[in-house]
């Protein structure tokens, strides 16, 4: 435990007596931690100061409402992720190539879900990576179906800085390639993320008919050719209509 930072450490202990004791006083907390009466009430202090637990007129503490913020959060990405592994896999044996499903965190698209390619010749990606959301087919996806006003300000704000060697450092280009994924309902890129690989996105939509998420599939270059992007172009983006449906997206 040397590496970890021993106030966290504590702050998540005395978080974890509320599991079992919905609603507790200083004087319990004190005596549930072992710890001292005013580093307990210091470290309360400073978690009610940040919502993650409230006290009513008694001095009682309970956990705050941001934990229903969090949970909401975490729902809705288990959600995508549940209604989207059928489309997945059935994506996955029919073009045989990795299947990955981001969502937007921040500046940032981050992958919540992967299924391996079948084939010998393979692209590693790991869930949790992220990847800035200019580049790389699945990122740019999601950035295309922002809000206007909210793409334009994430531009304006971005340096767009070279990842690998065809990542898009232009921003009348990216422009471009936004308006066209847009247009096409794809993003396809090359050696935006990693040299010599490839891939192809489509946007998930929520009932709302906001972007929720984004589907790609990813390989070598070499399995990228011309001639097939008509028919990976179809299947994902038939898979991501799916997936869409099942949160309740209906088409206009």
């Amino acid at each position: 435990m040397s590496h970890k930072n021993k106030t966290v450490v504590k702050s998540m202990d005395l978080l974890n007596l509320f599991r079992l004791n919905p609603r507790m006083s200083l004087n319990e907390l004190v005596e549930l931690t072992g710890s001292p009466k005013t580093s307990v009430h210091r470290m309360a202090g400073s978690l009610e100061e940040m919502g993650f637990l409230q006290r009513d007129g008694n001095g009682v503490y309970e956990l705050g409402f941001v934990f229903l913020e969090f949970g909401q959060l975490v729902a809705e990405r288990l959600d995508i992720r549940r209604a989207a592994l059928p489309a997945m896999r059935q994506l996955r044996d029919e073009v045989e190539e990795a299947v990955n499903l981001t969502i937007r965190d921040g500046d940032e698209s981050i992958y919540i879900e992967k299924l391996e390619s079948t084939r010998p010749v393979r692209l590693y990606t790991k869930i949790g990576r992220r990847a800035p959301l200019y580049a790389g087919a699945c990122s740019r996806i999601l950035l295309a179906h922002m809000p206007e006003t909210e793409a334009e300000r994430y531009l304006e704000r971005t340096e767009l800085v070279p990842i690998a060697a065809g990542t898009i450092t232009d921003v009348v280009q990216l422009r471009s390639l936004l308006a066209e994924s847009r247009r096409c309902g794809y993003s396809l890129s090359h050696s935006e993320l990693e040299n010599d690989t490839s891939a192809l996105a489509a946007p998930i939509f929520d009932y709302t008919g906001r972007i929720a998420g984004g589907l790609s599939v990813a390989g070598p270059d070499s399995r990228f050719r011309d001639e097939r992007l008509p028919e990976l172009s179809e299947k994902v983006r038939s898979a991501a209509e799916r997936i869409s449906r099942e949160l309740g997206w209906k088409r206009e």
